[in-house]
């Protein structure tokens, strides 16, 4: 009776350390394979640098320049909505302002949905 429990403690032992093994494998081959982040960008694109941009003449329900960081080319438009509800288009620019920042050029201003 002893030897059945030992005969099938070691059998039992033995395949969980060959899973435990293989699995640990597994995993060592996939991670040598893939990138170490899942969101990492192949190494054919370059990463692009988050920007922060100024909204040339808009204002934070403060009175403060709005700033808006974005990894987005220039070119690229944006939606703000002010502090009163008021939508603004934004496009974004190359050119560096005094401050380090670069600029977002205004392009429209879409009307309240409310005041229609």
């Amino acid at each position: 009776m002893l030897t059945d429990v030992l005969t099938g403690w070691t059998a039992e032992t033995l395949g969980g350390l060959t899973l435990l093994a293989g699995a640990a494998a597994w995993g060592w081959l996939r991670r040598r394979r893939t990138p170490t982040t899942p969101g990492a960008t192949p190494a054919t694109e370059p990463a692009r640098q988050v920007r922060t941009y100024t909204l040339l003449g808009a204002r934070a329900a403060d009175g403060q320049p709005v700033h808006w960081p974005s990894s987005r080319p220039a070119g690229v438009r944006i939606n703000w909505t002010g502090p009163a509800g008021k939508r603004e288009q934004f496009e974004l620019t190359d050119a560096v302002l005094p401050d380090g920042t670069y600029a977002a050029e205004r392009v429209s201003v879409y009307p309240d949905r409310g005041a229609l």
